[in-house]
């Protein structure tokens, strides 16, 4: 929750400071934060996809798909992964992307975070554009220094600019994108296309429903859902089809419920 890492707002600082009042048993935060980070980290037993899965997000800019995935290890341990390339490329296929963008985050022995970049993309020219625009960007800058990539269709870097997390990195993937259609416009006037079949591409937009906003991203300030719990890559998870609507006022709503339920309870006398 420290503001100057650059992951917490003033909003989440109010409502961790809410929960705490109501729930004044709670472990120390800290504590709590720590169990959570391992939790979070914790990707033994997962496939490459399920890994991809785990922490996702998609943007769709006229016609091209990009899964934007939080991997958290070190990227040379990702890249290592047997049959990484192969997992990729299935993953691109299944799931309909043009791109697919690895953003690893894991700390050092100094509790430092470090950040590093992974874009896989098939198609030659889009992922020049896009990786070129990110090595030039200064607003914000991610100081990006290449390291070696096991395939020639993937681009690997590590982040210097650690405070650019996924939400800050997004709008720069918008622009990229938006250069890439300024420099692939045909004489018509019109965008070249991937060559995708339209009939895979509705199918996955069908599979998307409305999670898919042509040229926003699902990295919301105020996500309509909370993030997607682990388990729920487990095959028929009640949870597949999405949680129900929240908001932080029914939560708290909720939770003042709880304390005022646990208080009475504590009040009446003891038979």
């Amino acid at each position: 929750m420290d503001l100057q890492i650059g992951k917490a707002t003033l909003k989440d600082k109010t409502y961790v400071e809410k929960l705490e009042a109501l729930f004044p048993d709670l472990p120390e935060r800290n504590d709590i934060f720590d169990s959570l980070q391992k939790a979070k980290f914790d990707v033994s037993g997962l496939t490459t996809e399920q890994m991809l899965r785990k922490d996702q997000k998609t943007i769709f800019k006229q016609g091209i798909r990009v899964a934007v995935s939080a991997i958290y290890m070190d990227l040379e341990a990702f890249l290592q992964r047997p049959s990484l390339i192969a997992d990729l490329r299935a993953f691109c296929q299944t799931h309909i992307y043009d791109v697919l963008v690895a953003m690893t985050i894991f700390f050092n022995t100094h509790n430092e975070p470090v950040r590093q970049l992974a874009i896989y993309c098939p198609h030659a020219a889009l992922r020049m554009t896009i990786c070129d625009f990110l090595e030039h960007s200064h607003s914000p800058s991610l100081k990006l220094t290449l390291t070696p990539s096991p395939d020639p269709n993937l681009q690997a870097y590590i982040q210097g600019n650690t405070q650019v997390s996924r939400k800050k990195f997004l709008p720069l993937l918008q622009e990229a994108l938006a250069s890439y259609f300024d420099s692939t416009t045909s004489p018509s006037g019109q965008p070249e296309t991937m060559d995708v079949s339209r009939e895979q591409v509705d199918k996955e937009l069908d599979r998307a429903g409305t999670s898919l906003i042509p040229g926003l991203s699902q990295d919301e300030e105020e996500p309509p859902l909370p993030p997607t719990p682990m388990n729920s890559l487990v095959d028929e998870c009640p949870l597949d089809q999405g949680l129900p609507k929240l908001s932080a006022e029914a939560i708290f709503e909720k939770c003042s419920q709880i304390s005022l339920s646990q208080s009475s309870t504590a009040s009446l006398p003891k038979k």
